[in-house]
C-alpha cells in the first residue's frame, strides 16, 4: 500500500476512535510511521486528508453501484433500471448495497466518525445529515416520483414513500454497527421490508 493510502486509512480509523476534531496530523504521521513534514509531501493538512476521503468514499460507492447495474446518483436513470428489474432483483440490489454501507471499511468508519461528531461540531453534523438522510430521500423521492407517473408504482406523496422505505433501512443499518452479530437475523428483515414496500406500492399488473 503506497503512503498516500496509508495516510487515509489511518487518518480515518483515528477519526472514527476519537472524533475528528481530537486527531492532528502529528497523531495520522505516527500512525503511519512518518514525521509530520512528510505527511504534508502528500497533503497540506488534515482537512486535505479529510476532503481526500470523501473522494475515495464516493469512488468506492460508484464502483459499488456499477457492479450492481445502477447509477445510484441519479434518479431518472436508475428509475429506468427499477421499472425493469424483479422483486427478487430488487432485493438482490437492497441487500448489496446495504452490505457495501455495513462493511466498506471507509464507509463504516466514516459514519462512526460522524456520529461521534454530530453532537459537537456544526459542520460535521450537516455533512451526517446531508449523507446519510437528505440525499439518500431526494434520490428516493425523485426515483419514486417517476416511477408513480410512469404508472408502475402507486402512491401520490413520493417524499413519504421515500421516508418509509429510507428509514427501516438506516435502523437496521445502525444496529448492525452497534451489534454485528445480528447481521444476518437483520439483513433477513431487510429483504422481507425491501419485498413487502414491493407488494405495497407496485400496481397490480407490474406484480
Amino acid at each position: 500500500m503506497d503512503t498516500k493510502k496509508r495516510i487515509l486509512d489511518e487518518a480515518l480509523t483515528l477519526f472514527s476512535e476519537k472524533g475528528y476534531a481530537n486527531v492532528f496530523v502529528a497523531d495520522i504521521a505516527e500512525a503511519v510511521g512518518i514525521k509530520a513534514p512528510s505527511l504534508y509531501k502528500h497533503y497540506k493538512s488534515k482537512r486535505d486528508i479529510f476532503n481526500a476521503i470523501l473522494n475515495e468514499m464516493k469512488l468506492s460507492y460508484d464502483k459499488q453501484a456499477a457492479m450492481l447495474n445502477m447509477n445510484g446518483n441519479d434518479a431518472s436513470a436508475d428509475a429506468k433500471v427499477f421499472s425493469a428489474v424483479s422483486e427478487d432483483s430488487l432485493v438482490e440490489m437492497g441487500v448489496g448495497l446495504f452490505r457495501f454501507f455495513l462493511h466498506d471499511g471507509y464507509t463504516q468508519k466514516f459514519r462512526k466518525m460522524l456520529t461521534i461528531e454530530q453532537f459537537s461540531n456544526p459542520e460535521l453534523a450537516e455533512l451526517f445529515t446531508k449523507q446519510y438522510i437528505d440525499d439518500s430521500l431526494k434520490y428516493q423521492s425523485a426515483m419514486f416520483a417517476i416511477l408513480c407517473k410512469q404508472g408502475i408504482l402507486k402512491g401520490d406523496n413520493p417524499q413519504i414513500m421515500a421516508l418509509q422505505f429510507h428509514s427501516p433501512i438506516y435502523m437496521l443499518l445502525t444496529m448492525c454497527d452497534r451489534e454485528p452479530q445480528r447481521e444476518a437475523e437483520l439483513t433477513a428483515l431487510l429483504e422481507q421490508h425491501i419485498r413487502q414496500f414491493s407488494k405495497l406500492y407496485t400496481k397490480e399488473e407490474q406484480q
